[in-house]
């Protein structure tokens, strides 16, 4: 199928792709290529010198499956499960670490009643000696903790943010349609951030003060039962319901918390994003006030958990402190009476305070915990959220192809109850380049995205070469078809890394080669560093016309048994467009093509050419049958005629499809 001519109805890209590409001598008036991508020379070396000295890392395989993957729902016990045994490790040095910690209300005490009220300078210096022993056990204990569970709760988080972006390359294309990049980026920024938090700061402090609490119990009971008793029947049912009642509001307060902040950062993302729209349209200061009702929202919901806090955490010492004047009243009592000691009194004492200390940081400690909770709860629905295209268990890979596409009997639409196809029986012969026109949304890309199963059916099925895309595995299929959509997408990187981006192990004269077909070799040549200059994100120093040709180019390399172009030429000048007829001709040889077209200039140069018209195919057959038939088809023809001779273009009529 010859592409040759095809140059009618297609716009100009603006500015022309001549002239200084990258450095110096570009002007507002001047070219559209890379302004400045590369390295400046005085700073090369220093540059260098940084990559040298960056650690290196083996690559490692990492297992990605469509079918196999943790489909449980992620809960403390399960995050840390994978980890017990150094979690094990890291709760024997937390032990060393507190009776270390509580050795000196013990100490206290034999100093007192053994040494100073005994008259034995030998107990005091003993004691005295011991004191530094358990302050150095304390230390070192402390330090080998904290190291230990940084790595431990790293190596948590690494595992866990690998799991929540493999899940997102697993997820279907509808769920990243209806979902705000923001609230994603906030699962694996804030979310995970405060799930750290939890482990390095919260869970391994709470076991420290939970410890601490159940020693310095046990050294109450053994001073005095009957004042330890008392102090316990006094404090801990006021603040076991002071609890309960914060873990019920800060736990609606946290997940509060967690929308509003994905909220404020998908609101953010937004922003950045559509910069350039915002300043086009002088919506700036719209987009403040929408940003500041959003902050507002978000201020608000901590507003709320800090009011709570503040009730709890003063309540929680209100009643700590309460027990401690409980004890020195009852306790001065029982030395007057000479049943209590006063270094008895005085370890008390002591002990007491350390056991209203863990209450009060397990106060502070709890927050962080909810934080976490809050977290751990929105990661969970992410990870139990299922691909609405999933691979079968008994996939079989799809064998190499041939390239017949049949829809048989197919029903489909975005929202329930709304379908955007109906009953589409359609066959693309093998080889063949085929073409869908028709009006704005009536499914022309729907179909399209059937046939690389980005979407499944709602009724009926999607076959190549007589297979069910159902039953084939996704890579399978994915390997053998190229698309190119009207707004191709650059990664940050090299130009040579987005062309090779499905051939990462192409040659460099491969890549070449893949340039100079869709003729950008000349624009390669322009630049410093070739095919190794940098794109950036997007490919926003790239026209929008060197970035559809580099899309095609990727295409080109990937050599797939099936292309779908999504009026991939669409934002190429005349000139541009003249440079890829020919490639466009080798590239389509022997394939099948699915060009989803709105000029009838793409159009009709296909094989074949279907309208869709309000969810059905309306009409089918080659461009000259189409135009004897005199339906839809040879109206578009009609009014795209007109529009190229420069006549008026009827009312209702459309020059593009």
């Amino acid at each position: 199928m010859a592409f040759g001519g095809m140059g009618g109805g297609m716009g100009g890209m603006g500015p022309g792709m001549g002239g200084k590409a990258f450095g110096g001598g570009q002007n507002a008036g001047g070219a559209a290529g890379l302004p400045f991508a590369g390295i400046p020379p005085e700073l090369r070396a220093g540059v260098e010198k940084l990559v040298n000295d960056e650690p290196s890392f083996e690559e490692e395989h990492v297992p990605f499956s469509h079918v196999k993957y943790d489909t449980r729902r992620l809960t403390l016990r399960r995050f840390l499960a994978p980890h017990r045994w150094a979690l094990v490790g890291a709760l024997l040095l937390v032990v060393f670490e507190t009776a270390a910690m509580q050795a000196g209300p013990v100490l206290t005490q034999i100093g007192i009643d053994d040494g100073i009220r005994g008259d034995n300078i030998g107990v005091v210096v003993a004691v005295s000696i011991a004191y530094f022993v358990a302050v150095g056990i304390n230390i070192i204990a402390s330090g080998m903790r904290v190291s230990w569970t940084g790595k431990v709760g790293q190596n948590l988080m690494y595992h866990l943010r690998l799991r929540i972006f493999s899940h997102f390359q697993r997820l279907s294309v509808d769920f990243f349609t209806k979902e705000k990049a923001g609230v994603l980026m906030t699962r694996m920024t804030s979310d995970l951030e405060s799930l750290t938090q939890l482990f390095q700061e919260g869970l391994v402090q709470m076991i420290v003060q939970g410890l601490t609490m159940v020693i310095v119990a046990a050294v109450l009971l053994y001073y005095n039962a009957t004042l330890a008793l008392i102090t316990f029947v006094a404090v801990i049912p006021a603040m076991v319901a002071i609890t309960i009642w914060f873990s019920r509001a800060s736990d609606r307060g946290y997940d509060n918390v967690r929308d509003r902040i994905a909220e404020l950062l998908s609101h953010l993302q937004e922003s950045l994003s559509g910069i350039r729209i915002i300043a086009a349209y002088n919506r700036q200061r719209h987009n403040i006030v929408e940003h500041r009702n959003v902050a507002s929202r978000y201020r608000a919901a901590n507003n709320y958990t800090a009011r709570i806090g503040a009730t709890y955490g003063p309540g929680a010492e209100a009643i700590g402190l309460f027990g401690q004047i409980l004890v020195l009243l009852i306790g001065g009592r029982m030395v007057l009476r000479g049943t209590l000691s006063i270094g008895e009194l005085s370890a008390f004492v002591l002990s007491l305070n350390t056991f209203f200390a863990p209450i009060q940081q397990l106060v502070q400690l709890y927050d962080t915990f909810q934080k976490g909770q809050a977290s751990l709860r929105k990661l969970g629905d992410l990870l139990t959220t299922e691909p609405t295209v999933k691979e079968k268990a008994d996939a079989t890979d799809l064998p190499p192809l041939k390239g017949e596409i049949r829809l048989e009997d197919v029903s489909f639409g975005y929202v329930e109850n709304r379908p955007v196809l109906r009953d589409v029986d359609l066959v693309i012969r093998e080889g063949e380049t085929f073409s869908l026109v028709g009006a704005t949304g009536a499914g022309k890309s729907t179909i399209a995205k059937l046939v690389t199963r980005f979407h499944d059916p709602v009724k009926g099925r999607v076959l190549i070469d007589g297979h069910d895309l159902r039953d084939v595995t996704l890579t399978s299929l994915r390997r053998q078809l190229g698309i190119v959509p009207q707004e191709p997408f650059l990664f940050g990187g090299s130009i040579r890394d987005n062309i090779a981006f499905a051939r990462p192990d192409a040659t460099e004269e491969e890549v070449l080669e893949a340039c100079r077909a869709v003729g950008i070799d000349d624009l390669i040549e322009r630049l410093p560093e070739g095919i190794d200059t940098p794109c950036h994100e997007r490919g926003v120093s790239l026209s929008s016309g060197e970035r559809q040709l580099l899309a095609l180019a990727r295409a080109f390399l990937a050599q797939p048994r099936v292309l779908v172009l999504d009026e991939a030429t669409s934002n190429l000048d005349l000139r541009s467009e003249a440079k890829i007829e020919h490639a466009l001709d080798v590239l389509l040889e022997g394939r099948t093509a699915i060009i989803i077209a709105h000029r009838l200039a793409t159009a009709m140069r296909a094989d074949r050419i279907a309208v869709v018209s309000g969810g059905v195919i309306s009409e089918l057959g080659s461009h000259e049958q189409l135009v004897a038939l005199g339906g839809q088809y040879a109206q578009m023809y009609s009014t795209w005629e007109a529009h190229a001779s420069g006549e008026r273009v009827p009312a209702g009529g459309h020059a593009a499809v």
